[in-house]
């Protein structure tokens, strides 16, 4: 059964997703409504042409950071200063490198207009993190996502040149802020770095020690 949110913030318990992971369909994109969201375990993710979709997986794609795998070559291109890296100097523009990234088997973006103003303004109220990858004084790879706690959620990530977006994550990772990355949906370029999947159960558990 997929649930129908209306203007009331609040979510039907993830445990009743589909067996896609679909939830709910409906709502809108608040803040007050999307950290709701995040902290329990439900994300939106949707085409321009569709109704808002909130999902929770049955199984979530994380990363510990204590499992985090950097190749001998990855190492070599962090010590060479090829990179330089920020933090939060440029969302929106790594928000849009994101929606301009054209996925295999997608025929669009999931990254909408009302998407991008939302997280700004998730962004604007401190709970929207992006991290930027320069090379050159040109910004070439990037990551951005939530702020749940301890756990950060990431949204998407992008890469101009070879390497930058595991820079960017590997920066991230290397901040000791975050005690779990989760990475949402498989990728064998995150599964590379240790990403792995585990039960919802495992993840609302972590997810609830830490929003407290």
């Amino acid at each position: 059964m997929i649930f129908r949110l209306d203007e009331r913030l609040l979510f039907p318990d993830p445990t009743l997703a589909e067996d896609d992971g679909l939830l709910a369909v409906g709502g809108d994109l608040s803040t007050g409504r999307l950290l709701l969201a995040y902290q329990n375990g439900i994300f939106p993710w949707y085409s321009e042409d569709e109704p808002i979709l909130w999902y929770s997986p049955h199984q979530r794609f994380v990363l510990y950071p204590g499992e985090l795998r950097v190749s001998k070559s990855m190492g070599k291109v962090l010590r060479s200063g090829m990179f330089a890296i920020t933090t939060n100097t440029s969302f929106n523009d790594v928000v849009e490198a994101c929606s301009a990234i054209k996925r295999e088997g997608q025929d669009g973006t999931w990254i909408t207009n009302d998407m991008k103003a939302a997280y700004a303004e998730l962004h604007r109220q401190g709970h929207a993190n992006s991290v930027e990858v320069w090379h050159d004084d040109q910004l070439v790879g990037g990551l951005y996502g939530v702020n749940a706690g301890n756990v950060f959620c990431g949204e998407s990530m992008f890469s101009l040149v070879s390497n930058a977006s595991k820079a960017a994550l590997i920066w991230l990772i290397n901040t000791q802020r975050y005690q779990l990355i989760d990475c949402q949906v498989y990728t064998e370029h995150l599964e590379s770095m240790g990403a792995r999947m585990i039960p919802r159960e495992d993840y609302m558990a972590m997810l609830r020690n830490s929003v407290g």
